[in-house]
């Protein structure tokens, strides 16, 4: 059975029960903002199941084209805030951990109509490569975004969270920084790869002086893009070094590197993914993310074609299981230090107590049928 993912690991002064982490996982049940009753039960339901620490669904800043869905939670705003409050206290109550993650779309507008949001911020007003949605940002809406971020954090902190995220992943606001398909500023917030990561090092900044040095601040990142799946921040590990160097040095704890398949390599000639190459460059604590105990695609979860499989630890008919003793090894070995858990966790809320029990035949399967509820 899985031991070292069941022991405590502490970040930054917080101390939590386990190595696993709920992913955040956008769902959209938060009318005008403010999360509810039933959105407190369904993270108190995660943390009762045995989750160590929850990241929960991106929450939007201050700021009027922050969401893309018009159920989005708000981190702003007297009710929005007495119902976030209401969650932390429910999930501390279960024992477990907490981090909000703060969340800007940037350009990626929404699936409603009108799409939102409706005027599109982006660093050169490109959703992708050759894809015109805006005007590139001024200077002066930049540092009222840096504000925007650390506002976010500030009242984070006040309602209880035990720290944050910054979402810069995905091809959304942060990430569009990062990618020079989206960036193609000539200022200082544009240019080579270190250039491009001074917006995300100046938010992280702003926030870490308005929190203090004591309150875990970790940012997300993704090589893959919404926009783009096959798209790469960075080719090699010298690369991914000068990537990460500014964002280490601005004050994170911690890296959530987010991959499709946890059991992908990220360069050649190592079997280690990109949460084992950050903590191996940085030296600080990182989560992996990817399919753990998916039993769909995920590609398919997401409604796509899947490309062939390779090396999938839980394709090779040994089951769920064995995919956990893979990802025990990798942990154990120091590739990363926490483990994130996505829509296997949004099937079943107590993912983490059967794993634990070693009690695989009992969880729940994902389908996108799970989507529509807050089980």
């Amino acid at each position: 059975m899985p031991t070292i993912l069941f022991s405590p690991f502490t970040l930054n002064g917080v101390t939590l029960p386990n190595r696993i982490v709920m992913a955040p996982m956008t769902r959209n049940f938060s009318p005008h903002g403010v999360p509810g009753p039933d959105v407190a039960a369904y993270y108190r339901r995660r943390a009762e199941g045995g989750a160590g620490l929850i990241l929960t669904e991106g929450t939007s800043p201050n700021h009027p084209q922050a969401a893309n869905m018009p159920q989005i939670p708000h981190l702003y705003g007297a009710d929005a805030l007495a119902g976030w409050a209401r969650v932390v206290e429910g999930v501390h109550t279960a024992g477990g951990r907490i981090f909000s993650q703060i969340w800007h779309v940037g350009a990626v507008q929404g699936q409603t109509e009108p799409k939102l949001p409706v005027s599109p911020i982006s660093p050169s007003g490109l959703l992708k490569p050759g894809v015109k949605i805006g005007e590139p940002m001024t200077l002066a809406e930049i540092e009222a975004m840096i504000g925007a971020y650390a506002q976010a954090a500030v009242e984070a902190q006040r309602v209880g969270f035990d720290g944050i995220e910054l979402h810069g992943a995905h091809g959304y606001l942060i990430d569009q920084f990062f990618w020079e398909g989206t960036n193609q500023r000539t200022d200082k917030y544009g240019g080579d790869l270190v250039g491009r990561t001074r917006f995300a090092v100046e938010v992280i900044q702003e926030c870490r002086r308005r929190t203090g040095p004591k309150y875990p601040i970790q940012l997300r990142f993704s090589q893959w893009k919404l926009q783009d799946y096959a798209a790469r921040l960075v080719t090699t590990p010298d690369e991914l070094s000068r990537f990460l160097a500014p964002l280490a040095a601005a004050g994170l704890d911690a890296f959530h590197c987010s991959t499709r398949r946890f059991w992908d390599p990220e360069f050649e000639g190592s079997d280690m993914n990109l949460a084992g190459w950050t903590k191996k460059l940085t030296g600080k604590p990182t989560i992996t993310v990817g399919s753990v105990s998916l039993d769909v695609d995920f590609m398919v979860s997401l409604g796509r074609s899947p490309k062939p499989e390779s090396g999938a630890p839980n394709g090779n008919g040994k089951g769920r299981a064995a995919e956990m003793d893979h990802l025990e090894a990798m942990l154990a070995r120091g590739d990363f230090d926490l483990v994130a858990v996505g829509r296997a966790m949004l099937a079943d809320s107590s993912w983490a107590a059967k794993v634990r029990d070693g009690r695989f035949g009992e969880l729940s399967g994902f389908s996108p049928e799970v989507l529509k509820t807050l089980a």
